[in-house]
């Protein structure tokens, strides 16, 4: 696999891929995740003690190493500062054999995750360089078989605008796109109307979120998005919905987790593992179904990994 980097002036440069098979490209966010977590309430105006670890962060990014994990070769588009940081990032992800393509100029971004005591996440932002792509290459789409688009990298321009242009682009080629809801804020601040309008002009062929970001729509239960080929509704550890333009809906049961170690990923393992299926020909059942499994490997695992 090769990097595609560039400076300030955020101009394309050629590259190529090695993988004889379709891939998965993911646009969007690769940031730091600095997680905290608490052992007990934070105490104003004092010390409280805590267990920090850094790690890598990013839906997209996460999505794209998860891909190319479970062997199904991936692309990671989007933009990091030119720091240390940033080409740290960009090296984890060609080590796990992401085809990165990769503007670098800024500050690197990064999300502060404060896990309390009783495990609840708290996630302060700030997506620095990745929110602030403004282009991409012709050829980026090149050998893509899905073009995935975390709903965060609608979240602030010049990103939600290059994602946006890139969606358009993929499906004038016939390439599929699929959205992941992810963020109920970003849903809020986008605004759920205008989210709404641009998914039903789009048309994706799948549409992921759980069942708060679902609600977030102002849909019912069991609606499909409208524009969407596929809706899918995930419930934790009740049954994953999937739900046709129609209305018609298949739930799918998910087997109990038993060691659940760090939630950190899981939905970005489901959309790895449904989208790599995808890929291989399967229905959308079968699709949850490999989604179910990758996800319940990175449920055992520390971070969005899949472990040993």
């Amino acid at each position: 696999m090769s990097d595609e980097t560039a400076g300030s002036s955020q101009e394309s440069v050629s590259y190529e891929t090695t993988s004889e098979k379709l891939l998965l490209a993911s646009i969007g966010d690769l940031v730091e995740d600095v997680v905290v977590h608490l052992r007990s309430d934070p105490r104003k105006g004092t010390d409280t003690p805590t267990s920090i670890v850094r790690r890598r962060g990013g839906s997209a990014a996460n999505v794209a190493v998860l891909a190319a994990d479970s062997d199904t070769p991936s692309r990671f588009i989007g933009q990091v500062g030119d720091d240390p940081l940033g080409i740290r990032l960009i090296e984890e992800l060609r080590r796990h054999n992401v085809d990165t393509i990769v503007t670098t100029h800024g500050t690197t971004g990064s999300i502060v995750v404060l896990v309390d005591h009783k495990g609840e996440r708290t996630f302060l932002t700030d997506r620095g360089a990745a929110s602030k792509l403004a282009g991409v290459g012709p050829n980026v789409l090149d050998n893509v078989g899905v073009l995935h688009m975390p709903v965060y990298c609608l979240a602030a321009d010049p990103l939600a605008r290059t994602a946006s242009r890139l969606a358009g682009d993929a499906v004038a080629r016939n390439i599929p796109v699929t959205i992941d809801l992810s963020s109920t804020s970003v849903i809020e601040e986008f605004g759920h109307a205008e989210l709404l309008s641009f998914i039903e002009t789009l048309g994706p062929e799948v549409v992921f979120g759980n069942q708060q970001e679902h609600r977030s729509l102002r849909l019912g239960e069991r609606d499909p998005v409208p524009g969407a080929g596929v809706t899918i509704i995930k419930g934790g550890a009740e049954p994953t919905l999937i739900i046709k333009p129609n209305g018609d809906v298949i739930s799918v049961p998910v087997r109990p987790v038993a060691n659940v170690l760090d939630t950190t990923g899981a939905g970005d393992a489901f959309a790895a593992g449904y989208l790599g299926a995808l890929l291989n020909g399967s229905s959308p059942r079968g699709a949850v179904d490999g989604a179910h499994r990758l996800a319940a490997r990175v449920l055992g695992s520390a971070g969005a990994t899949l472990g040993s």
